[in-house]
Formats: C-alpha cells, sequence, structure tokens
C-alpha cells in the first residue's frame, strides 16, 4: 500500500487572490493530501473580505497577523516562522506557498535543501527568482479558464406559422447576471516561444539528455528530466500538455509509437531537417 505524498498549504492572503482558491487546491490534490491548510494576513483588513468568504468552505486555518510597524509586512515573517517550525515537527513530503511576493525566495531554497518539494502559486507580477526557485510553480492566470462554448445548433427545417397566444399581464423578474469568467490564458506564439532563449534550451538539453542512440526521447523522460532542474510547467506558456508546447515550438519532431502510442521526441538539428518539413 502507498501512501500519499503530505502537503502543507500556506497562503499569504495579502498577495493572493481568493477566487483562485478552487483551483489550487485542485491542482495540488494531483501531488497529495493536503494535510495543513493556513491564510495569513490581518483579518481587519477590508481587503481580505473575499478570503473570510471561503476559510470555512475549503476548511483553511487563519492566522491572524497584525501589521506592527508600517510599511513592514508581517504576514512574510509571520509564514516563514510557520514554515520552518512544520518543516522540523511534521512529517510532510512538500510545501506549497501562495504568494506573488519574492520575499519568500529564501525560504523555498531552505525548504528544498531538505528535500521537499515546493510547490508556488502567484500571479503574473510574481519575480522571477521566487518563480524558478521553486519545484513547480504556476501562474494564477492560466488556472481555471473556461472551456469553448459549443457552437449553438441551428434548426435548417422551416419556420411555420403558429396562432398568436392571448395577450396576458405578466410581471417580469430580473434575472441573475452570470458571474465573469476567468479570460483565457494567452497562448504565446512559435516566434515568442522561440524567442525565448532559456525555454530553447532547457527543452533541447532535456531531448538530448533523455535520448537514446538514435537521438530519439521518450516524453515522458523528457519532462521528468526538466522537473529535476527546473521550475516549469507548459500551462505558464498557454499549452496544456509539454507535447503541446514542443509541437508548437517547432524544433522537436513528435512521433507516436507502440501499442500505447507514447510520445518520442527528436530535436530537428539531429537530422538537419528546419522547421515544416
Amino acid at each position: 500500500m502507498t501512501t500519499e505524498a503530505r502537503i502543507a498549504l500556506l497562503i499569504d492572503a495579502d498577495n493572493s487572490p481568493a477566487d483562485k482558491i478552487d483551483e489550487i487546491l485542485d491542482e495540488l490534490a494531483k501531488h497529495g493530501v493536503i494535510n495543513i491548510r493556513r491564510a495569513y494576513g490581518n483579518w481587519k483588513n477590508p481587503g481580505l473580505h473575499s478570503w473570510e468568504a471561503v476559510l470555512h468552505q475549503y476548511a483553511i486555518q487563519p492566522v491572524q497577523q497584525f501589521a506592527y510597524t508600517k510599511g513592514k509586512n508581517a504576514t512574510d515573517m509571520a509564514m516563514t516562522i510557520d514554515a520552518m517550525d512544520l518543516l522540523y515537527s511534521q512529517n510532510l513530503n512538500g510545501f506549497c506557498l501562495a504568494s506573488s511576493d519574492s520575499d519568500f525566495t529564501p525560504l523555498v531554497m531552505r525548504i528544498r535543501a531538505n528535500g521537499l518539494k515546493v510547490f508556488g502559486f502567484g500571479e503574473r507580477k510574481t519575480p522571477l527568482p521566487f518563480v524558478n526557485a521553486c519545484s513547480n510553480f504556476l501562474y494564477l492566470e492560466n488556472l481555471g479558464a473556461p472551456a469553448p462554448r459549443p457552437a449553438a445548433s441551428v434548426d435548417a427545417s422551416p419556420p411555420t406559422e403558429t396562432p398568436s397566444p392571448p395577450r396576458t399581464e405578466t410581471c417580469t423578474v430580473p434575472l441573475p447576471q452570470p458571474r465573469p469568467t476567468t479570460p483565457a490564458p494567452s497562448r504565446k506564439t512559435a516566434k515568442e516561444l522561440k524567442g525565448d532563449t532559456r525555454l530553447v534550451n532547457l527543452l533541447r538539453k532535456a531531448v538530448e539528455a533523455a535520448a537514446e542512440e538514435d537521438g530519439w526521447a521518450l516524453l515522458g523522460a523528457v519532462g521528468n528530466h526538466i522537473a529535476k532542474q527546473a521550475s516549469f510547467d507548459s500551462r505558464n506558456y498557454g499549452y496544456a500538455k509539454l507535447s503541446d508546447l514542443l509541437e508548437a515550438i517547432d524544433l522537436f519532431e513528435i512521433e507516436r509509437r507502440g501499442k500505447a502510442l507514447h510520445h518520442h521526441v527528436r530535436d530537428r538539428r539531429a537530422t538537419g531537417r528546419k522547421p515544416g518539413q
């Protein structure tokens, strides 16, 4: 019997939107059980009212932290102290830090030095040092994008005339307005992807490291190699899967082989083929 990974979720409520908590929990559930759930902030601050509405619903423990000094973020300090206490007092396999603040970068590096994974969630404004320090970081704007609506069906049959019903006095009740949906994440074009030198080098080196003698690499091995050295998720570039991203960047050949149709990848430079060939 296998034991699921134990994860502690620590939320910087001052720098995280409450309407993304459902997506955060859903994503973390893929990696293990969220045994500890805490949200930090000054709960007397009116700006945290949106968080108060979801704390009980998702069993998140609110941790009160007063701002003792103006201009200093006491929430960050409280989260850091609690994280270090949990690191040594609890049998955890990973942490999740939900924040867009780079002040947590040293904390992430310290936790990872103990061999634990750190999952990060933040907005696009999150500084790169914090993003790159995490084992895996996801931009909140790329979570919870609505699925495309199906095209409305059109009845091709000719209209038939029906007698008009008798007019009656009715009381119209205004319908509730639909909740605003999260805009779909922006998908980077092939030109933008190729212009990202760090991304291109990361993908090419991963394919090279996982490649067999014929130059072909199993896609799963490529993904595992990337996960060991960098915080990477294809959804941050607008693509649901790594295979979709590799196909879009058009620098690799992709084939599906075997009965299970596993993806295999090869750098086009290995055969001298140019994109589009």
